[in-house]
């Protein structure tokens, strides 16, 4: 999800960095570094391969840029460097809302919270209704599932903690509350979420119906899943090609051009008190004796 978009825009030198448990590299991740065509793997994470990618050292080269999640050691180290290096984003604790109507599976959406709840003990799982019933019926199969888990401990803990259950009696208050969480990831199982779905202007990434759940968007689903959270999804969007794209631009003007222009030019500059950039037209538009 880092890679991908990095080759499609053209990206020449792409390198990785990885924790090593016990002085291994997760099989996996080689075998999907390959596929992408990597050919530097550095066998460490957190915070300090952040800064041993922006300033280089005797075995890591300078990158240009750093994209992908991490810890909140990761996110803070990345915070830290950026301005001497480009970032993709400030990425905290992973989050899910889930809309859901009278129709909605309650075994399904507790399951599609819990989900989000195991990533770790701060993640943010939400559900918004208008339901109570549902609410309910929600609360006692998270209870229930929560028992099979193996991971029980952090996703109780996190859903207690940030777990929140919403009752929405309109789908204008429904809107009104997913655009101000702006979720990272929004779950629309609504019989007919096509209606919401135009109302929806804050949020990473959509997943539309029952058949969608956020764990396909994770492993699976084509859209980047490095996506905004913290409601960083009012001013930002996940990670594609256009983070490893530059633009810039090309500006000529022929004499006929800056005789006309001139004038313009000459005056805000004046009005800025910036009498050399006025002189700079100045000199240009001067008749030489």
């Amino acid at each position: 999800m880092n890679c991908i978009p990095a080759l499609t825009a053209g990206v020449k030198k792409i390198s990785l960095t990885t924790p090593a448990f016990g002085g291994n590299v997760n099989p996996a991740i080689i075998y999907a570094a390959k596929k992408c065509g990597i050919k530097e793997i550095y066998k460490t994470g957190g915070a300090h391969s952040i800064a041993a990618l922006a300033y280089g050292t005797k075995t890591f080269k300078k990158v240009d840029k750093i994209v992908g999640p991490g810890n909140a050691f990761v996110a803070a180290a990345k915070k830290e460097v950026y301005g001497d290096v480009g970032i993709d984003m400030i990425a905290g604790p992973s989050e899910v809302s889930i809309v859901a109507d009278k129709y909605a599976n309650a075994n399904w959406v507790a399951s599609d919270l819990i989900a989000q709840a195991e990533h770790d003990i701060y993640a943010q799982s939400i559900l918004i209704t208008n339901n109570l019933d549902l609410i309910k019926n929600v609360n006692v199969s998270i209870k229930k599932q929560l028992k099979k888990l193996p991971k029980s401990k952090i996703a109780s803990r996190s859903l207690k903690n940030y777990g929140l259950a919403i009752y929405a009696k309109s789908s204008k208050i429904t809107l009104d509350i997913v655009n101000e969480i702006a979720p990272e990831h929004l779950e629309l199982y609504l019989k007919n979420y096509k209606k919401v779905l135009k109302g929806v202007k804050n949020a990473g990434s959509i997943f539309l119906g029952k058949y969608s759940p956020e764990a396909i968007g994770d492993y699976l689903a084509g859209p980047n899943h490095v996506l905004p959270t913290s409601g960083s999804a009012k001013f930002s969007s996940g990670l594609s090609v256009n983070d490893f794209l530059k633009r810039h631009s090309l500006i000529k003007i022929t004499k006929t051009g800056i005789e006309k222009l001139s004038s313009s030019v000459i005056n805000l500059a004046q009005h800025e008190n910036l009498e050399g950039h006025a002189s700079s037209i100045k000199i240009r538009i001067k008749k030489e004796k």
